[in-house]
């Protein structure tokens, strides 16, 4: 168990309410993306996260990383570029949603690092989560209620045809939990870029991972 923590300013407050809100347009804008693109392309993009990571810990904090660190961002950048322009589902406004949505996760990633580790103001992982969800909440029931047209009344619906529902709306925001207490965990003990470089490392892994099934589909006549 770890103490409970106060927000002691409202500076602090603030903060923590931009994180809220920086991490509402980062869903928000990446399901919006979902709409256009496909998922392939949409991780693809999001693989660049460690590079608007890298920017904005820069221009917030001035913190710089080794020169090594970010030139081996580069071919991330100019292979999203490359697939970018070869994409035959590419859509330009549910490119510029999901480059939105990646910017939004970095910065999301640096300001949860400030918020965990600069001094006077550091809450630790569980009291931030504690206090970023309400408003999280606050940000996304109306974009829920504007663009999911009915949505109280189609939940209800399924939750009458089928009460597992309930249980895996219930298991989703668990998981949900665990997953971003995981990230607040990961950034307080290295680094935002450091995460992100993870993520982006698990995206590309699975999507070699599928590209070699492909081909041995096409070696085999055999797709699973």
């Amino acid at each position: 168990m770890v103490p409970m923590q106060t927000i002691r300013s409202r500076t602090q407050f603030i903060k923590i309410s931009a994180l809220s809100l920086v991490f509402c347009v980062s869903v928000v804008f990446g399901n919006i993306s979902l709409r256009f693109l496909p998922v392939s392309f949409n991780q693809a993009v999001g693989a660049t996260t460690p590079f608007f990571t890298a920017v904005f810990a820069y221009l917030m904090t001035l913190k710089r990383e080794a020169w090594l660190t970010y030139v081996t961002l580069i071919p991330v950048v100019t292979g999203v570029i490359i697939a970018s322009g070869g994409e035959p589902s590419f859509h330009l406004f549910g490119f510029i949603m999901c480059i939105s949505a990646t910017a939004a996760r970095a910065l999301k990633s640096v300001l949860q690092g400030i918020l965990l580790s600069s001094e006077g103001e550091k809450l630790n992982s569980m009291n931030l989560l504690l206090y970023m969800a309400p408003i999280a909440v606050v940000f996304l029931l109306p974009a829920t209620l504007i663009m999911e047209e009915n949505v109280v009344g189609i939940t209800l619906a399924l939750a009458r045809d089928d009460v597992k529902i309930i249980w895996y709306l219930l298991f989703n925001s668990a998981l949900a939990y665990f997953v971003n207490l995981t990230n607040f965990l990961v950034t307080k003990h290295t680094s935002a870029l450091t995460l992100q470089i993870q993520k982006a490392r698990c995206v590309l892994e699975i999507e070699n991972m599928e590209g070699c099934s492909v081909r041995r589909g096409l070696l085999t006549g055999r797709f699973h």
